[in-house]
């Protein structure tokens, strides 16, 4: 088995930040469209009603759109934009490509990640192959990407 290079805490940490900023503006075009569907619907209706319905539709909606951006990149190629902008790449612990089951239970994880102060994202500092929870209940790594490794260019991607 090849020996892998991990990716460290900050290198993920700014992959993840390139993904939140793609989806906070996925995210902001959809709420700037549903506010101005709702202004004109406000003549037939409570507005308090209809924006804490459209504030729940909408938050609803932009949990359902991470989970299908992380999911889909993850469990396609391995990256996400993020990751492929800082050269990183998600594989399993066996050194394979990570199927859309296996990325959907990544993201499952990510709430495990969170929950407690983000202490399971801080894992990846202390952990010896700089694996997040998320990252051990998916039984995933995230390497840097190689040349000839998986997914890469040479094998006709």
């Amino acid at each position: 088995m090849t020996p892998y290079r991990y990716g460290g805490f900050w290198i993920r940490a700014l992959a993840f930040l390139v993904d939140k900023l793609i989806l906070f503006f996925i995210c902001l075009i959809f709420l700037l469209v549903g506010l101005s569907a709702l202004r004109a619907g406000f003549d037939a209706v409570e507005p308090g009603d209809i924006m804490g319905r459209f504030m729940i539709i909408y938050y609803a909606m932009t949990h359902l759109l991470g989970m299908l951006y992380f999911t889909y990149f993850h469990g396609t190629t391995g990256q996400t934009p993020g990751k492929m902008l800082f050269g990183l790449r998600v594989v399993q612990t066996s050194g394979e490509k990570i199927t859309p089951g296996i990325a959907f239970l990544r993201w499952v994880g990510y709430i495990f990640s969170a929950l407690i102060f983000y202490l399971g994202f801080l894992w990846i500092i202390f952990d010896g192959k700089k694996q997040g929870w998320h990252d051990k209940i998916a039984g995933t790594i995230v390497i840097y990407r190689q040349e000839g490794s998986l997914g890469t260019e040479t094998e006709g991607e």
